[in-house]
């Protein structure tokens, strides 16, 4: 039975063992031709040819641990499949003649047909077996929208700018490439750094705007292009900005989520709903978002399609009735204490997730389960598939937990899904910038007391009143007087038959 494969970090430590031996025997040959001794010179160059034998074969078998080869052939790979679906016309640039512009694209026939049996799917499996309320919005969004959501100030990514050309770089990426390219490539880095540069990619969008800002600075960082030196991270607003009408005085902006024209629809989508909890809705349009620096073909871009659900539910009761239907599904999930720990993500059953709190909720749970079927029933593997929670500085300004459904491919793990509970935040968000309540009721079968109040003035109140203003003393013998009919009332009531 073979034995499990050394880690990395054994081979690191490994190599460095080798690297160490090999100096200290070059350094023990240079001496003895220093003295210009005759024997034993040859034996030591031998033995310091063995010994560069042996740190090169671990050199390779870290090299094949990490993965350096295989990022070439992941590369080349990309960039044949690439080829192919352009000269297949499954999408293309587009403004290919003018030279287009990074991060839009147009799809071909071919890409037409694929995408539409997925948004078809996508619909059977969710709007249609789930009996959900579908809606179409408009792309353009009023700023007054935006704004009361928070996307006008908080919709942000970190950016950094080459301080002599002024290209602009997002941070994250940046250190985020550094730190695998040393990984991957640098195969002296000793096993202490990098233990360092996996714990920063682990953490890596946990990292405040400082922290980021001082790890490029550390690791001396510069512009990719120019090797320039680069300014502190600062937020960039990821919305496209636009007016409204000829006038350019009514601000909009090209909507960065389709989740806003649920929200404010909830008064009437709940009306249609027969004012009935829970319930939810569904809308597939394009969504748009100014990105930094647009990469990695489809999956980074400026116009997509984005397929959303909303689900309205009690939130004092977020269970589920058909949580039961995928409580034992089993796949690989990443919550925060395995990221901030090191540690790689667990195969782990739905129900326990969601017994231990790792998952918020039922309702949580169940559609994490639904989007867990959907991706495998499209053919994802499930050993590329996992569920990652998100970090407490990434966590969006509305969720209260949320996880992203990541697949593994050539660029690694990439985020293709996003599954979060956000509370009331937006309701509660719009009805106070609107003054429209957007809130649900709850009837119960029988009438239920709430509070009992019983006003009964006090001869001191009165005598007070009295003193003070002629007024007040009728307004409390009023009162005292409608009092004593309450009470009136209700022994004559009382003695009626029932």
């Amino acid at each position: 039975m073979a034995g499990a494969a050394p880690s990395e970090e054994a081979l690191r430590r490994a190599l460095a063992e080798r690297q160490a031996a090999v100096d200290a025997q070059a350094e023990a040959v240079r001496s003895l031709k220093a003295s210009g001794a005759k024997v034993g010179v040859d034996a030591a160059v031998e033995a310091l040819k063995a010994l560069k034998i042996e740190a090169g074969a671990a050199a390779r078998r870290l090299q094949a641990a990490v993965g350096s080869g295989g990022g070439a052939a992941r590369e080349e790979m990309r960039q044949a499949v690439g080829n192919t679906l352009e000269r297949k016309l499954f999408y293309i640039p587009s403004f290919k003649i003018y030279r287009g512009v990074a991060g839009l694209y147009d799809y071909g026939p071919p890409g037409c047909a694929v995408k539409s049996n997925v948004l078809a799917f996508w619909r059977q499996h969710f709007v249609l077996e789930e009996n959900m309320l579908e809606v179409d919005c408009p792309c353009v969004t009023p700023e007054v929208v935006l704004k009361a959501s928070g996307h006008v100030d908080k919709f942000t990514d970190l950016m950094v700018k080459d301080e002599k050309t002024g290209t602009c770089y997002r941070a994250d990426h940046l250190l985020k490439d550094f730190c695998k390219d040393k990984l991957e490539k640098d195969l002296t880095l000793s096993p202490e750094t990098a233990a360092e540069f996996k714990r920063v990619l682990a953490v890596l969008d946990d990292l405040s705007r400082e922290e980021l800002g001082a790890k490029i600075k550390e690791y001396g960082i510069v512009a990719p292009d120019t090797k320039n030196p680069l300014s502190a991270p600062y937020p960039f607003n990821l919305m496209f900005q636009t007016s409204i009408g000829p006038t350019g005085l009514s601000v909009g902006y090209m909507r960065p989520e389709t989740a806003q024209g649920i929200f404010v629809n909830f008064k009437d989508l709940y009306y249609y709903n027969g004012q009935k909890l829970p319930f939810a809705a569904a809308q597939i349009g394009q969504a748009f978002r100014n990105e930094i620096s647009p990469r990695q073909g489809l999956l980074r871009v400026r116009e997509f399609t984005l397929a959303e659900i909303e689900h309205f539910v009690d939130p004092e009761d977020k269970s589920h009735p058909k949580f039961v239907d995928v409580a034992d599904l089993e796949f690989l999930m990443f919550p925060r204490e395995l990221q901030l720990s090191g540690e790689p993500a667990k195969l782990t059953k739905l129900a326990e997730a969601v017994s231990k709190g790792t998952v918020n909720n039922e309702t949580l749970g169940y559609f994490i389960g639904r989007v867990y079927l959907f991706l495998t029933r499209l053919g994802i593997d499930k050993s590329r598939l996992r569920f990652r929670q998100h970090l407490p500085n990434e966590m969006a300004h509305y969720a209260a937990d949320c996880w992203d459904a990541e697949i593994e491919c050539s660029y690694g793990w990439t985020e293709c899904v996003g599954i979060a509970d956000r509370s009331a935040y937006d309701l509660k968000a719009h009805s106070e910038k609107s003054g429209v309540p957007l809130v649900a009721h709850e009837k119960f079968s029988k009438p239920r007391e709430v509070e009992k109040l019983v006003i009964v003035p006090s001869k001191k109140d009165l005598g007070l009143a009295f003193k003070g203003n002629q007024k007040m003393v009728v307004e409390a013998l009023e009162v005292t007087h409608l009092v004593l009919c309450l009470q009136f009332l209700r022994q004559v009531l009382s003695c009626l038959p029932k």
